[in-house]
């Protein structure tokens, strides 16, 4: 069962991804599963550090957030020490800001999600595929993750269903599904 914190997560989740079109959503997915699939034929230091890479990456709500924050600053600035009609930036940002923090939506939404910037759950499926490949012997009798995989479909089958499965994990797929059958 979910906690409340992590119930609120899945649903700003949902919110960023429900509020972004379709193929966007696809194509960050497909990208997210070549990177794993990517990262299954290389060593656990590959993998290590490529799991490092992922908690430095910024989520959207942090690119939003900074860039909201940054532009009502120097309209602010702009328009105290210089010309005043700088203030309509802030006036202009910053009800943006408020729009996603209500409804997941804001319009530089869709050109960040184009441009490939993630939610933390999507970050977080491709961390812990990862972290999974770490864990999970991949063949009896061999280290858990051999330096290098071999590069064949039935190597990366498991990194498949690792994503599938930390894919489902981070949109809250299992919780829903698990109510039905309850």
């Amino acid at each position: 069962m979910l906690s409340q914190s992590q119930g609120n997560k899945s649903a700003d989740i949902d919110r960023v991804r429900r509020n972004t079109a379709t193929h966007v959503n696809e194509e960050i997915d497909r990208d997210t599963t070549i990177n794993i699939l990517h990262y299954s034929n290389t060593g656990a230091a590959s993998i290590e550090r490529r799991i490092r890479e992922l908690d430095r990456e910024w989520d959207i709500e942090r690119v939003l957030q900074v860039n909201a924050s940054s532009l009502a600053f120097a309209g602010l600035m702009l328009g105290l020490r210089g010309n005043r009609k700088w203030m309509a930036l802030p006036a202009v940002v910053l009800p943006f800001l408020f729009q996603h923090g209500v409804q997941g939506w804001c319009p530089p939404l869709p050109l960040l999600r184009r441009l490939g910037i993630r939610t933390r759950g999507e970050i977080d499926r491709e961390k812990f595929a990862l972290k999974a490949l770490l864990d999970q012997p991949i063949h009896p009798g061999r280290p858990s993750v051999p330096s290098p995989l071999p590069a064949s479909s039935e190597a990366a089958m498991p990194a498949f269903q690792i994503a599938r499965s930390a894919s489902r994990n981070a949109y809250g797929m299992q919780r829903h599904e698990s109510r039905a059958s309850g």
